[in-house]
């Protein structure tokens, strides 16, 4: 699998029941099953989550979404806009980066796409920000 085409893992509002799935994902996608990402924290943006890559952190929950072959490049576009992630831009929330989930089912690691937060927000966050200390987004409340 070329690195264009890794599966999406979704920890916020892109996860079913959440306010992002239907918009961005209905007819886009071929399969979402449960994952975890580990080396991970969860924080509250307010509003949608950020994952801060942390050592030893985690796991964060989600789910890995696979998109349809012909609807690729759309979905990535799409993320990308929705995340306002533009590869190399110092202003970015967050950054899009190849990384490891394992499948929940049945424990295989799996390389996808996660938007992780940007540095600049990394630090905020550590700093003061509200850690979600489930690591997931759906029992946050």
């Amino acid at each position: 699998m070329t690195p264009a085409s890794l599966p999406f893992f979704v920890y916020g509002t892109l996860r079913p029941g959440e306010a992002n799935h239907d918009l961005f994902l209905r007819g886009r996608i071929r399969s979402e099953e449960p994952g975890r990402l580990a080396g991970a924290l969860l924080y509250d943006g307010p509003g949608y989550p950020y994952a801060v890559e942390v050592p030893g952190g985690g796991p964060v929950c989600g789910e890995l979404v696979t998109a349809g072959p012909e609807q690729y490049d759309e979905l990535l576009a799409a993320l990308d806009e929705l995340e306002e992630y533009a590869p190399g831009d110092p202003r970015n929330l967050y950054e899009r980066v190849a990384r490891e989930v394992t499948r929940t089912a049945d424990g295989t690691a799996v390389r996808a796409w996660v938007y992780v937060a940007a540095p600049s927000v990394t630090a905020r966050l550590r700093a003061r920000g509200k850690l979600i200390e489930s690591g997931d987004w759906l029992s946050r409340r």
